[in-house]
């Protein structure tokens, strides 16, 4: 897949095939490649909780919010992420690092979609509930998740009308996802 496919199959999927098993060997493969990505000042201050494990997932399920435009955005039991990368910052190394999660994210799922699969990025964390029941230092404080695992719904970029940027399903459950056109974005 070119880069193009890549960025427009890389869409915020919310449902998953929950039966579809993904290895941690294989997280571990696109963390190692995202860490080679660039870096605020070159400080590196990001750490990786890896989760493949139903109960862990579970947990990590339960600190994050899903979707606010839906009604019903929360996946339900078998359409949840089989995988998930708790993003943590290491305050011991650096007080900020929200260039380097979106860089690190982004690759993240890019390379999940070049392999089949797809995922979400969260940063509306609970952040002191999620470090407790993970049992992380108190030095590594989660600022984003990325929930990944094989897709099993639609999702559709369309234009933006009347302003309105809120995602969306259909009666279907197509999964529409308004984007603002070229002219007003380039000034």
């Amino acid at each position: 897949m070119n880069l193009q496919h890549l960025v427009l199959k890389n869409r915020s999927y919310r449902r998953y095939d929950e039966s579809f098993s993904i290895e941690r060997n294989q997280v571990l493969s696109w963390i190692d490649l995202a860490r080679n990505t660039p870096s605020a000042r070159n400080f590196q201050p990001l750490k990786f909780f890896v989760s493949t494990e139903p109960k862990t997932n579970e947990t990590i399920f339960n600190n994050i919010s899903w979707a606010g435009y839906l009604e019903n955005g929360r996946p339900v039991q078998g359409e949840r992420p089989t995988a998930y990368i708790v993003i943590c910052n290491d305050m011991d190394i650096a007080q900020q690092s929200e260039y380097d999660q979106g860089i690190v994210a982004q690759t993240i799922l890019l390379t999940a979609v070049s392999e089949g699969l797809g995922g979400c990025m969260f940063t509306s964390v609970k952040k002191e509930s999620m470090r407790t029941q993970l049992e992380l230092p108190k030095n590594l404080e989660p600022q984003m998740v990325v929930a990944i695992g094989k897709p099993i719904e639609n999702v559709v970029i369309t234009d933006v009308e009347n302003s309105d940027i809120r995602y969306y399903r259909d009666e279907s459950g197509t999964h529409f996802v308004p984007k603002r056109s070229m002219a007003e974005i380039v000034i």
